[in-house]
């Protein structure tokens, strides 16, 4: 009996210290939070987005005669004001493989490596140089279709969603994805970015309030998200102090029933 009380010390002993997930852990921003203020971010993240293959713009086009603009718009002007994701699909201009755009009437525009601001600028001028007049009051607003982006793994609610603003870091994303719980692990999540000549990707640790300085911290169009779960998950253990007891209470039930058969034998 000594014998099997010894093993089962070792494995609770085991257990206790490997099975449940320290608190820090499940935290944001925990560790170096108390020097939040020396953290700049990222000036990366301030710089304007540059446009790649399969980015969806919206475009708007206005003047004086709403009836002369008309003919540019793929649907003509939508008066509700409502736009969901399906129509900017259907109705918004994406980028093909050649970095172009198409615009009715104007025809095949190339926009790949350009801010929205410089292709608003470049359509301004070319619909004034060829089809209006200083004194149209032409207006051009070119926007992204929102921000799109993939997240997979230990996630609340995994796929491609997207978000109708102009900036979005990452953890805006994640509370937009239902959170990681507990079995997620916020200190190795991987965020893959698509770049002209292929991908990219870095490790973030969302523990560390350091995050916020890097790169990948603000999110770009088509960036794909991976939470890794916790090892604990694979191994089937508990989460927590409660979970971890009750797989004692049971593996103690199990050695002590085996016991008493080996005895009885």
């Amino acid at each position: 009996m000594k014998f099997f009380k010894r093993i089962l010390n070792i494995i609770t002993i085991s257990l206790l210290l490997t099975s449940c997930v320290p608190f820090k852990d499940t935290l944001y921003l925990e560790k170096n939070k108390d020097r939040v203020a020396d953290i700049e971010i990222n000036a990366d993240a301030y710089k304007p987005y540059r446009l790649q293959v399969d980015d969806i713009l919206s475009v708007e086009i206005k003047s004086n005669n709403n009836k002369d603009v008309e003919v540019f718009s793929k649907t003509g002007n939508n008066t509700s004001g409502i736009v969901n994701q399906d129509q900017l699909y259907f109705d918004g201009y994406q980028i093909d493989g050649f970095g172009n755009i198409r615009i009715p009437v104007i025809g095949l525009v190339n926009v790949q490596g350009q801010t929205v601001d410089e292709v608003g600028k470049l359509l301004e001028k070319k619909l004034l140089e060829e089809y209006f007049t200083p004194a149209s009051n032409l207006f051009v607003n070119v926007k992204l279709a929102g921000i799109r982006y993939t997240i997979n793994g230990e996630i609340g609610s995994t796929g491609t969603k997207t978000v109708y603003q102009d900036k979005l870091n990452i953890l805006e994303a994640i509370a937009n994805s239902g959170d990681i719980p507990i079995t997620g692990n916020k200190k190795d999540v991987v965020v893959m970015r698509k770049i002209p000549t292929g991908y990219q990707s870095e490790t973030l640790d969302l523990t560390d309030a350091k995050v916020i300085n890097s790169p990948y911290f603000y999110l770009k169009p088509n960036d794909y998200i991976y939470v890794k779960p916790l090892k604990q998950k694979s191994t089937g253990l508990g989460l927590n102090g409660l979970q971890t007891l009750t797989t004692v209470i049971s593996l103690f039930g199990i050695i002590t029933t085996t016991y008493l058969l080996v005895k009885s034998l």
